[in-house]
């Protein structure tokens, strides 16, 4: 046999019993399928018989848990209403014995009505007893007067009025001894006291002097510049003078020109606009409104860091914003040369030195004295008083009513009520009247206040007239036997007017007149 024969041979060999080895193969795997089929139906047919089983059993025990739960329930339901049934018998019980108190109640309530009732009877017939007593008695003290006034020689009436009389006298003449003497103590006491606490206060704020001179002059850097600063056909000038608010005067004073103007503010505002516009060197309309633009926020500024930096040194943490830049406004207001602001920090400082040593409350009195003249920055744009507006101002913004009072009575315009108000007058006073506070010429001022005795010496019925308080009140002491109360009241007004017109002054002016009636005796 050839070789490719025999391989022929074998090839197919091969593919015979490979058919044949798979048919087998799959036979087995079909019988091993239907076995595993019969076994999952098997386990199937068990899983279901369980379940059932199982369902059987949960169904058992659902109904004898119910069973237990409607027992337990029952047995609730039936201690509730023994319980319930308790306290009914209970409450019964309690009305029951509440229906016997109040039936033994009204039984005391009857037997209290009928012995008040006896009571009462008994009373009216002391009361009668007690009347015919009285008529009786009276009866004797008509007869016993009639006989002391036929001893004595004088009515009822007449002896009532002499012993009255008698009295009064004794009374008054040991009274008027006593208070003249405590007034007199009490008078030396205070003086010697006030001394030593004023004098202390002083010591302990000893500041520098404040007094300072209001800028009203500017410095040009050459004559030239006036001519720039008026420019063509003045329009420079008239822009500065409507955007600024001051008039600026262009005089024959070398290199400077001067700045006049109520609002101190606005003439610092022109100031500092000159000199930046001098420095620039770029003078026209539009130029001015750009610079006084920015220049009135740097003074509002500089004016609210200066009130902030003032409480700051106070240690016054609380106070109002506006109320801060209003004091702030105060650092360009001066009063007889002496700067308000300054003039606010040490009174304030002198007057929490008063308060210490007098036990008071140091942290009020140096709030009230340091707003006391807070009024003065709004004074140009209120009519008033500046210690009003400044009462108005304070009350605005929700200060204390003591600190309120304190700022209205600084000058006397109500009258003080408080410790507090009279601290922040007391320290006002030290501050302005301080040597070196204020420039005010010493001849000019013994000139005003011998003007103000003057006219006040002048009416018909004055005795004397004292200027006091550094020129601020005048107090007239009139001759009581050509004036009476009412005439007072008129020479008060007339001098008013009198003052009014005819004396430049700061401020405000208290007339003050005092009518004495004396009576001399003498014991021989």
């Amino acid at each position: 046999m050839s070789p490719i024969l025999a391989a022929i041979l074998a090839l197919i060999g091969g593919l015979v019993v490979g058919c044949v080895g798979t048919l087998v193969v799959r036979g087995v795997k079909e019988n091993q399928s239907k076995q595993e089929l019969e076994k999952e139906r098997q386990q199937i047919e068990d899983l279901r018989k369980k379940a059932e089983s199982d369902a059987d059993e949960i169904r058992r025990k659902a109904e004898l848990e119910s069973k237990e739960e409607a027992d337990r329930r029952r047995q609730k339901l039936e201690k509730d209403l023994t319980r319930r049934r308790a306290e009914i018998d209970r409450t019964e019980a309690r009305l029951k014995k509440r229906e016997e108190q109040l039936d033994r109640r009204d039984e005391a309530i009857l037997r209290r009505e009928d012995a008040i009732e006896a009571r009462e009877k008994k009373a009216e017939q002391m009361v009668q007893q007690s009347e015919t007593e009285l008529q009786e008695a009276e009866k004797v003290r008509v007869d016993l007067l009639k006989r002391y006034e036929e001893v004595s020689g004088m009515s009822q009436e007449e002896g009532r009025k002499f012993l009255l009389q008698e009295l009064e006298q004794d009374v008054r003449q040991d009274s008027a001894a006593l208070v003249r003497r405590l007034e007199q103590e009490t008078k030396e006491i205070a003086e010697k006291k006030s001394r030593q606490i004023i004098t202390l206060a002083m010591q302990k704020v000893a500041t520098d002097q404040v007094s300072e001179t209001t800028v009203s002059v500017v410095n040009l850097p050459s004559d030239e510049m006036k001519g720039r600063i008026i420019g063509r056909e003045g329009r420079n000038i008239r822009a500065l003078e409507q955007a600024t608010g001051v008039n600026i005067i262009v005089d024959d004073t070398p290199e400077a020109v001067v700045l006049s103007c109520f609002d101190p503010m606005r003439r610092e505002i022109a100031r500092r606009v000159l000199d930046k516009l001098i420095s620039d060197g770029r003078i026209h309309p539009s130029r001015i409104e750009e610079i006084v633009e920015k220049t009135e926020k740097e003074v509002l500024d500089a004016a609210r860091e200066a009130g902030e930096a003032a409480c700051l040194d106070l240690q016054i943490y609380d106070i109002h914003p506006e109320l801060v830049k209003l004091m702030g406004r105060l650092k360009y207001r001066t009063s007889y040369g002496q700067n308000i602001l300054q003039h606010s920090v040490e009174t304030a400082r002198i007057a929490e030195v008063l308060a210490s040593e007098l036990g008071l409350d140091a942290t009020l009195a140096k709030r009230a004295t340091f707003l006391h003249d807070i009024g003065k920055a709004m004074s140009y744009e209120m009519e008033g008083p500046h210690a009003a507006i400044g009462a108005e101002l304070a009350k605005k913004f929700r200060e204390r009513p003591e600190v309120v009072h304190a700022i209205e009575a600084h000058h006397f315009e109500v009258e003080p009520r408080t410790l507090t108000a009279m601290l922040t007058i007391c320290s006002d006073s030290i501050s302005a009247s301080r040597p070196g506070a204020r420039r005010e010429s010493l001849e000019s001022y013994i000139k005003r206040l011998e003007q103000l005795e003057g006219i006040c010496n002048e009416f018909e019925g004055v005795e004397k007239a004292f200027a006091v308080q550094a020129g601020r009140e005048v107090r007239i002491i009139v001759q009581p036997d050509k004036l009476n109360d009412n005439e007072c009241a008129l020479l008060a007004r007339d001098v008013t007017k009198r003052i009014e017109g005819e004396v430049q002054y700061p401020g405000q002016i208290k007339v003050t007149v005092l009518r004495e009636t004396r009576k001399t005796e003498f014991a021989r």
